[in-house]
């Protein structure tokens, strides 16, 4: 194996990029458009030195919302979980579990974003 990385299928990835852009400080790094279609079928994100991808739901790819949730948590820590939590909620995420001390020497919490992805923010201690 020489790479991995998670791809986040959401109903509009244009709105979902400029969120994690925001939320996260992600940077863009490529962006293909369906010519047809206009729907984005892949744009990769760097945030916190790892990267991830983004795309339209279309073409046997459903979204959370199309599932009824997803069962994978993606998992970011930072530098400041409240603030990076608060940001979320500022731009439409919600709280899943709040941010808090937790016993194994961690601060943080879960959180939604507006596309149904489901986010562990947290900071070592």
């Amino acid at each position: 194996m020489s790479d991995m990385y998670p791809r986040l299928v959401v109903i509009g990835a244009d709105r979902a990029i400029a969120f994690y852009t925001t939320v996260f400080g992600a940077r863009e790094l490529n962006r293909y458009t369906d010519e047809n279609t206009g729907r984005i079928v892949h744009a990769e994100l760097e945030v916190a030195g790892g990267r991830f991808a983004v795309k339209d739901e279309g073409d046997g790819d459903p979204a959370p919302p199309t599932l009824g949730g997803t069962p994978v948590v993606m998992a970011l820590y930072v530098d400041d979980a409240d603030a990076v939590g608060r940001r979320m909620e500022q731009h439409g995420g919600t709280v899943v579990f709040p941010i808090a001390d937790q016993p194994y020497g961690e601060r943080g919490g879960r959180l939604a974003d507006p596309f149904g992805h489901l986010w562990m923010i947290a900071q070592r201690g």
